[in-house]
């Protein structure tokens, strides 16, 4: 048997923790000497874990998801075709680069599966060194040394030495063939899972290793050509290095003197599965708008429709952060958008969830970031906490504005077309980065429902004048739904107002943001109230009826209209207005739409009953006709009918009560 020394670091959680419970519950004794002697004298050491016990930590602990061990060998594979090329540019490696391939190859007969690369190899003694030690990472290490010295990026992908390992989740068996680079023999190195392996010469020949896992009985399924191909799209489809897995007929163009029946001539080529050279990897001055279009493409074969337009990101400091976002055309369903933005790591996809390192408001976008200052636990599984990740949602949060800011200004016509599509993420982000609420300003657009759009300041200079109310504050009308609301936007520009089209789904939500933010403002919907109340004058109305007909009409509306859903007000209004207008109260209504749309609470509003207001206008004809008229049947049909109306205009009207309605309507006109 021999022991494995397990470096303990930051990132090692899980398996440092399970790897000491199994320490302890496997030398019982030795515990109980280690505690008794922990509370005389404090100690320190390392932890040596035997190999048995260390082979089922990997299989439970290391990796949640098996198709796993394909991603790190690969990337394995990857670091050492990186190293070869960073040691041929120094000079330290004096032989030929070439143009190496890594290959993925499948024997169903032997159940087996080789990666084979052309990278830097081994020699016995960097067998034992690097594979012999679970946690000694090549990579970490091949960086330190190299660190400081000329020449492009190695872009080295590994870090915690336990990729390799990852292979015994699938393999009963895992053999390893190695040519180094250097002037040595091959090692052939083989391992079934047991604390035992053998390690001897070998005669390859060709520089490089190769990796061959004997799949056992139960993990068959990676034997499949459609698996494998499945798992190297989905994790290694822009890796740096070319894939080949098997071949693919290519069709050539016919020559000169062929006949049009005569079949283009085919030839047998790699099927090389990956893009080396991702559009997020070249620089922006390097691409075209066809460029962006084409990766968007690449990524998203499925979706048709064509990305609004696309932020490109590029930084080196104090992070690396490279990546493409794309504004997509938005529905008003928020969380069907989500987890499309892939995480690369040195272009190894790492997921799809990108919550704490995008801000969720941006989420809902879609593209590549690639960054590897992102710190992940040891199985790239899971985000953990680190201020770098803090200073990478800021610069994509301020990235995201000032492209819009720049779209903006540049073509202003452009961006109010595009305004609907895109809305949602910028009224998302105004409500939960302050950063982004600040910049937004700018570029946050009202559009009215006439299809004018204007910014803050652009609306406070045109509105002053006319929707200023008798308390010297703005008050900025709305509507939801142009269609349900149409009477009450009617009557709100008869009176020469304007009228803002605000109908996302978390529009509440950010007028409640906004009010609070902005001195002397108020946003108020259009059928909150008749229209002389929303916006309050210093001018009043006189009432055509004394206190004695208002008390009688009163005591009628209300013995005769259902007390659970309306609250009767007699209003003085102008004469051409509505003899009954229904509302509902803006705070009311606004806060069940916040509850309704994840308001967190708002006191239960979200489940109390529907109220309204049925405000009479005291000095239409009808109303006067309503209290003279003798029949109390008459005078009954004709407040159902007006009430009915009212909520015609209100969208309230449906099912039953709208086939009344309709038979009581043809009876007044027979």
């Amino acid at each position: 048997m021999f022991e494995i020394g397990i470096l303990i670091a930051e990132n090692f959680n899980a398996l440092h923790i399970s790897a000491v419970n199994i320490f302890s519950e496997t030398n019982t004794n030795n515990s109980e000497n280690y505690r008794n002697k922990i509370n005389k004298t404090m100690s320190t050491g390392t932890i040596n874990v035997a190999v048995e016990n260390i082979f089922p930590l990997i299989k439970k602990f290391l990796y949640s998801d098996h198709e796993i061990f394909l991603r790190e060998l690969i990337s394995n594979a990857t670091d050492a075709t990186l190293k070869l090329k960073h040691l041929t540019n120094i000079g330290e490696a004096k032989v030929e680069y070439g143009n190496p391939i890594i290959e993925v190859k499948i024997d169903k007969e032997g159940k087996k599966l080789h990666i084979i690369d052309q990278g830097i190899g081994m020699t016995k003694d960097e067998v034992e060194k690097y594979i012999n030690q679970i946690a000694f990472s090549g990579a970490e290490e091949f960086i330190e040394k190299y660190k400081d010295t000329k020449g492009e990026d190695a872009g080295i992908i590994g870090h915690f030495g336990l990729g390799f390992y990852s292979a015994f989740m699938v393999a009963d068996k895992v053999e390893i063939i190695t040519k180094s680079f250097k002037d040595e023999p091959a090692a052939h190195w083989t391992c079934d899972g047991s604390p035992n392996y053998t390690l001897e010469e070998a005669s390859k020949t060709e520089r490089g290793t190769e990796i061959i896992l004997h799949i056992s009985e139960d993990e068959t399924s990676f034997l499949e050509d459609s698996k494998i191909q499945g798992l190297l799209n989905k994790y290694n489809k822009f890796m740096p290095v070319p894939i080949k897995f098997g071949m693919k007929t290519e069709t050539l163009p016919k020559p000169e003197d062929a006949k049009e029946e005569d079949p283009a001539p085919t030839q047998e080529v790699d099927n090389i599965i990956n893009n080396p050279t991702p559009a997020w990897t070249k620089p922006p001055t390097d691409l075209k708008d066809e460029d962006y279009k084409s990766f968007y493409r690449e990524l998203y074969p499925m979706q048709f429709e064509e990305p609004l337009f696309n932020i490109h990101l590029n930084v080196d400091y104090p992070f690396n952060l490279t990546g493409i976002l794309y504004f997509p055309k938005m529905s008003k369903d928020m969380q069907i958008q989500k987890d499309k933005i892939q995480l690369f790591q040195n272009q190894v996809f790492v997921t799809d969830n990108v919550e704490g390192i995008v801000p969720e408001f941006l989420t809902m976008l879609r593209g590549v970031i690639d960054s590897p200052d992102i710190p992940l636990n040891v199985s790239r599984s899971y985000l953990q906490a680190d201020g770098a990740v803090k200073k990478i949602s800021s610069y994509i949060t301020r990235k995201v504005a000032d492209k819009l800011k720049s779209l903006f200004n540049e073509n202003r016509e452009d961006f109010e077309a595009k305004w609907d599509d895109i809305k949602i993420v910028i009224e998302y982000g105004m409500l939960t980065e302050e950063k982004f609420f600040d910049k937004a300003q700018d570029f946050m657009l009202y559009p009215t429902v006439d299809g004018k759009y204007f910014t803050f300041a652009e609306l406070k200079e045109k509105l002053a004048a006319a929707q200023t109310d008798k308390d010297d504050k703005l008050v900025l009308l709305y509507a939801s739904n142009k269609d349900e609301q149409h009477s009450y936007i009617a009557s709100a520009q008869d009176k020469g107002y304007e009228v803002l089209l605000l109908d996302s789904p978390i529009i509440s939500h950010l007028i409640q943001k906004l009010e609070s933010s902005k001195e002397k403002i108020s946003f108020v919907r259009v059928d909150g109230d008749h229209i002389d109340n929303l916006i309050k004058k210093d001018e009043e109305a006189i009432s055509k009826l004394n206190d004695d007909e208002k008390e009688t009409l009163k005591t009628f509306l209300t013995e005769t209209i259902p007390a659970d859903k309306f609250t009767v007000q007699l209003e003085a209004m102008d004469s051409n207005s509505n003899p009954f207008i229904i509302t509902e109260p803006e705070f009311m209504r606004r806060m069940k739409e916040m509850q309704q749309n994840g308001g967190g609470g708002m006191f239960g509003m979200g489940n109390m009953p529907e109220m309204f207001n049925l405000i009479v206008n005291t000095n239409h004809e009808l109303i006067s006709e309503i209290l003279n008229t003798k029949t109390a049947k008459k005078k009954e049909r004709l407040v159902n009918q007006a009430l009915d109306l009212a909520k015609l205009s209100k969208g309230l009207l449906k099912g039953a009560d709208m086939t009344s309605f309709i038979k009581r309507s043809y009876e007044m006109i027979k």
